[in-house]
This record gives C-alpha cells, sequence and structure tokens, in this order.
C-alpha cells in the first residue's frame, strides 16, 4: 500500500460523519452488553464512557480515541471491535469512543473553538476536557490506556510507550501485528523531540516540567500504570488505517 500523497501542510483525508458514528456507536455497545455513562453534551452530540467485563477482573484496560478531529481511523477501529465483539472476559474494559466531535465533524485537530484537546489536561479550560477528566477521576484504577490517533506527517505505523513501573512491554507486539499490513515508521525524530527506532518510542516524561498534557499524560499521573500511545499514518486510506488500528489493539489485548 502506497501513500496518497494528499497530506500537504495538514491533513487532507476523508472524515467521519459524527452523529451516524455516536449513534452507531451506542447501538451496538447496548446491544452488546456494553452499559453506557454519558459524560459531556458538546454541540448536541452526546458523548460517552462505555464500560463491560466483570465484577473482579484480572486487570482494567481503557481505549479512547476521537480527540483530534483530522485523525478519523481510531473512531472506526474503536466500532469495529465493538461490533466483532471479541473482548476477553476476564478484563474488565472502558471505552471512550469521541472526545472531540465537533473537530472530527469539521476534519480538523482542534475543537470549534480553535483549541487542541489534547494539549489542555493539565488545568483544563475546554469543556470536553473539563467533563471528560470529571468522569475519567470516578473511575477505578487503570492497568493498560491505549489512546488511538493518527499522524499526518508519518510514513508508517507508530507506537509512544510509557512504563514507568517496568511492566512487561506491549509496543513491539503491536509493531510486530501491525507490520503484517502496514508500514512502520523508520528511525526518525518525531515532534522534534523523541526518538522513533523501528516503531516504537519511549519518551522519558517528566510531567511537572510539561504546561501542556496530553490525555496520556493525565492518565499516567492520576489512573494508570501503563499507556501506549498508537499512531497510524493517516496519508493512507482512510479504511486501511482503521484495520492497522485494530490489529493493533487485537496484539495489545492478547
Amino acid at each position: 500500500m502506497k501513500r496518497l500523497g494528499l497530506n500537504k501542510g495538514r491533513y487532507h483525508g476523508e472524515g467521519i460523519n459524527v452523529a451516524e458514528y455516536l449513534r452507531e456507536f451506542h447501538t451496538a455497545a447496548q446491544t452488546r452488553g456494553w452499559s453506557a455513562e454519558k459524560f459531556a453534551t458538546i454541540d448536541n452530540y452526546n458523548l460517552c464512557g462505555y464500560e463491560r467485563g466483570p465484577k473482579n477482573p484480572r486487570r482494567t484496560v481503557y481505549i479512547s480515541t476521537g480527540i483530534h478531529g483530522d485523525e478519523p481511523a481510531g473512531t472506526i477501529a474503536l466500532r469495529r471491535c465493538i461490533e466483532a465483539h471479541h473482548w476477553p472476559t476476564d478484563i474488565r474494559f472502558i471505552l471512550c469512543p469521541c472526545i472531540n466531535p465537533t473537530g472530527l465533524a469539521a476534519v480538523t485537530r482542534e475543537n470549534k473553538n480553535g483549541a487542541d484537546l489534547n494539549r489542555d489536561y493539565r488545568d483544563p479550560k475546554t469543556d470536553e476536557v473539563r467533563a471528560h477528566t470529571a468522569w475519567l477521576r470516578s473511575l477505578p484504577p487503570i492497568n493498560l490506556a491505549l489512546h488511538l490517533h493518527e499522524d499526518w506527517e508519518a510514513e508508517g505505523y507508530y507506537v509512544y510507550e510509557v512504563n514507568p513501573h517496568n511492566l512487561p512491554p506491549i509496543a513491539s507486539r503491536i509493531i510486530e501485528a501491525v507490520r503484517e499490513m502496514c508500514p512502520i515508521q523508520g528511525s526518525a525524530r518525531i515532534d522534534g523531540l523523541w526518538d522513533c527506532i523501528d516503531g516504537i518510542i519511549h519518551p522519558q516524561l517528566k510531567p511537572e516540567d510539561r504546561p501542556l498534557w496530553a490525555e496520556a499524560v493525565y492518565l499516567i499521573v492520576h489512573k494508570s500504570q501503563h499507556t501506549l500511545t498508537l499512531e497510524a499514518p493517516s496519508d493512507f486510506p482512510l479504511l486501511f488505517r482503521a484495520e492497522a488500528h485494530v490489529r493493533a489493539l487485537a496484539a495489545a489485548l492478547a
């Protein structure tokens, strides 16, 4: 699969119908035994968290997507996983399928007010992140958090893994699963900050020194033992990128 060559200066690919996506996701989740909790209404879009699993799980896994509106592949991937209904039964799953509906509707990274929600988690000022963090605080401790993203500049798939407790690493397993169908980002400097080696970045985070926090940083500080941010290369067809994320999730949960 070759790059489309559309992304010049920003993402220029496909978007999604947000209202339809949220409606279909909600219906698919509820008919398969997921409980739903609304944590915000943004421009008539209801944002919900979804949960299923045993009362005494082996571990708790959180998966989120839809925080950047120009990164729609994760939303499709998560809906496919809901519809496929292949979830380990001894794990408690908590899903957040959309945080930035106005950005997804406009196919822009930021929300309708021009705010990058994934930089607003240290001292939230946006309605979306204030509501989201209030909901996150109500959740139980999380063993593993997975965040589905895309990178409009990337040549291949890559993963950020933050693992301060030295738990068994997962990134290499994800990369090997995705490599079967999608290019992997080679050695590169990502965002001018992080060294990517064969698709894997191990950022040395000092949250106290970072004025702007991503969702993953908030979780590693307050809620989660282990986080992975999965980045699909968005200059490829949308369904192709979604399939890469589906394979990545399957590998992470194996």
